[in-house]
């Protein structure tokens, strides 16, 4: 037609695209609805306070991700306070990562709708959906996995262009992608410590799909080079914000030598791994717990996913199949906070495994029509895998769509106001030049109160990580310290605890919050 212009292929916007970003859309707005509104406790506290200040965090540090909460936290200061931003970083990365897994889906095999299926399934499973309502490094580490497994994949297919002879690909601009791969993964271990469980994973999947990578050292040189570099370059915010910068919320002291190497790899906790050792069979049972309870009956299949994973993708089923393997040994063995969240990782390969599973189904529900001609047929083809693929893409969402009320209410943080209620009734509650020796929990949402939205600058706040950095002693000796001088008040996570420091100090409940402690004097002592 006459005035018509053709759109270039390379020009039309990729359905894939298109289709993995309303996934990530859709999960954003279902984040967005269920959000924690504002600071909250624990860990969750630290990250709204940490990366606004491009502070230091607990091991491993997480520099990645300070670095990305300070810029995000920045940029974005005029659309809300800094808690309310975090917890909203955490939604646009694990929606992010959502989208990722469409595409990761695509470079395997699977068709767009089985593709969008699982990515939405894996979305909407209940511990993704926790991290993503709230502040939290996971958030990232899932993200950066999703973009690693993307990197190595798109590498991979650059090596078969390679090797086929394909003139618009030869071997250096295949290694080239290995050494951005590398770069990838440089960053994904500077936001989290769990990225390194991967390396014999992603080492056995390199060797699997080009060997020969062996004989050019310079290629293997970059890599790690590359790799190294950046995640060097990315940890160095640690000693540099608890040194010469220095941040106003340091972890530990990563400005020594000794200091940086215990953060970075999590010398504090490493008499937790324990629990693989200790109840066997009760640990090896948890992964299939955790599997039934994020996938309802699906969970039966993620085994049958991973063989047909293995037939129909090899190399990859040896990515995934390692690295999951090598994840949940890890978490089996370590005892210490929410294990549940280092499991977001192979469940995110096992939704590749199952979307890979139904594709199989698929093909086999529909059959290869080998050897029938002609128009009624190919429609009648169309047709039959048209329906097979709306059985499939039903099958892998039903589990979802059915728990869908439960887990949002499991999920829902939009009305938690707690920790900000905790906050102001204890900041309320204490005398002016106080003193509270806490714990974790609750520190940090008061590290938030004080350093972030500037309340109580005349409370001394020591947590337990405080004691051991300033070498101030045990708890009793904190408060032996400063009674004389200071309305002294004490937050314990053990009721043990408290029991202890009655027979040293007289300790009275202050009501409102009800566990802060006031100390009011020493307990008189027999002659």
């Amino acid at each position: 037609m006459a005035g018509r212009q053709e759109v270039a292929p390379s020009d039309r916007v990729d359905p894939w695209l298109i289709a993995g970003g309303l996934v990530a859309l859709l999960a954003l707005l279902v984040y967005r609805a269920t959000l924690l509104p504002g600071v909250g406790t624990w860990d969750t506290a630290e990250a709204q306070t940490v990366p606004p200040l491009m502070g230091t965090m607990h091991p491993t540090g997480f520099p990645a991700y300070v670095l990305l909460g300070w810029l995000w936290s920045a940029v974005l200061q005029p659309l809300g306070p800094p808690a309310l931003l975090m917890n909203l970083l955490s939604a646009v990365l694990v929606s992010a990562a959502a989208l990722g897994l469409v595409l990761v889906a695509r470079r395997i095999g699977v068709g767009l709708p089985l593709a969008v299926a699982a990515a939405a399934g894996f979305a909407l499973t209940p511990i993704a959906w926790a991290i993503a309502v709230a502040a939290d490094v996971h958030a990232l580490q899932i993200a950066l996995l999703a973009v690693l497994v993307l990197l190595l994949l798109r590498w991979e297919a650059r090596v078969e262009q390679w090797q086929r002879g394909d003139p618009s690909c030869g071997q250096r601009d295949a290694d080239r992608a290995l050494v951005v791969a590398a770069a990838g993964f440089g960053v994904a271990a500077a936001s989290h410590g769990l990225t390194l469980l991967l390396l014999p994973a992603v080492g056995a999947y390199v060797l699997a799909v080009d060997a020969s990578v062996l004989r050019r050292p310079r290629t293997v040189l970059a890599s790690f080079a590359v790799s190294a570099g950046i995640a060097a370059l990315l940890y160095l915010e640690l000693p540099l914000r608890a040194g010469a910068f220095r941040a106003p919320l340091v972890y530990d002291h990563p400005e020594t030598w000794a200091g940086f190497w215990s953060v970075v790899l999590g010398s504090q906790f490493g008499g937790s791994a324990s629990s693989l050792l200790s109840d066997p069979l009760g640990a090896l049972g948890s992964p299939f717990a955790i599997a039934l309870d994020q996938l309802g009956p699906l969970a039966l299949l993620v085994l049958v996913g991973l063989v047909v994973t293995i037939a129909r993708r090899p190399r990859y089923a040896l990515l995934s199949g390692l690295a999951t393997a090598l994840i949940s040994i890890f978490a089996l063995s370590y005892d210490n906070a929410d294990i549940g969240r280092y499991y977001l990782g192979p469940l995110f390969f096992a939704w590749t495994w199952l979307a890979l599973l139904g594709t199989a189904v698929i093909d086999w529900l529909t059959g290869t029509m080998a050897g029938v001609d002609g128009t009624r047929a190919r429609i009648s083809w169309g047709r039959r895998r048209t329906a097979a693929t709306l059985v499939v893409v039903i099958a892998l969402l039903a589990p979802t769509a059915t728990g869908l009320a439960t887990r949002w209410h499991g999920a829902d943080r939009s009305n938690d106001r707690a920790a900000a209620i905790w906050l102001d009734a204890a900041f309320g509650a204490m005398a002016p030049d106080a003193m509270v020796v806490s714990w974790w929990s609750y520190s940090t949402p008061m590290w938030y109160g004080q350093l972030i939205e500037g309340r109580r600058p005349d409370i001394a706040i020591i947590d337990d990580r405080t004691r051991l950095d300033q070498r101030l002693g045990d708890v009793g000796d904190v408060i032996d310290a400063n009674l004389d001088t200071r309305p002294v008040y004490v937050i314990r996570a053990q009721g043990s605890d408290l029991q202890a420091l009655g027979n040293r100090f007289a300790i009275e409940n202050i009501g409102h919050p009800a566990n802060l402690y006031r100390v009011t004097r020493r307990q008189e002592t027999s002659p």
